[in-house]
């Protein structure tokens, strides 16, 4: 894990938001929480509500709590109008397969998670691997060298 608790405070509590969370506990101790962000469809012309982590402690699994945090999250993303959650699961986690199945949820195997990261991250945005964001200001292509995206909605 390379999740440090101060990245996790930068991100989630800090200026510029990544994430948000919720908690569950039984009576005043914490047993488990999920993670997650917006994203958005534009198949569906919806947000989407994408939980990144659902824990609950090893203890406390077949008690309620995976239930009453994927209903809170339902509910969470009910209420800011998301057309649908959505959320990865590792192949070989088949207690967690049954139980999303039991909820409703389909499995999308048609669906290839796709991820860039460290040196192919640097590499295609430009800048040195090990100085990290902001190392050096990423490259910009020279119009003859084809397609380039542009600045954002938002002008970033």
């Amino acid at each position: 894990m390379e999740a440090t608790p101060a990245a996790l405070r930068r991100h989630g509590f800090g200026r510029r938001r990544y994430y948000e969370a919720i908690i569950c506990r039984r009576g005043r101790r914490p047993v488990g929480f999920g993670l997650y962000f917006f994203t958005y469809s534009t198949f569906a012309g919806r947000p989407t509500l994408y939980l990144e982590d659902l824990f609950v402690l090893p203890g406390e699994r077949g008690r309620g709590a995976g239930r009453a945090l994927l209903r809170a999250l339902a509910r969470i993303a009910v209420r800011r109008g998301c057309g649908r959650m959505e959320w990865a699961v590792l192949d070989w986690n088949t207690p967690a397969i049954r139980f999303y199945r039991r909820l409703g949820a389909t499995l999308r195997r048609e669906w290839i998670l796709t991820r860039l990261a460290g040196e192919p991250l640097a590499r295609l945005a430009g800048v040195s691997p090990r100085g990290g964001a902001g190392a050096r200001r990423p490259r910009r292509a020279a119009r003859r060298r084809g397609a380039r995206a542009g600045a954002t909605a938002r002008g970033r």
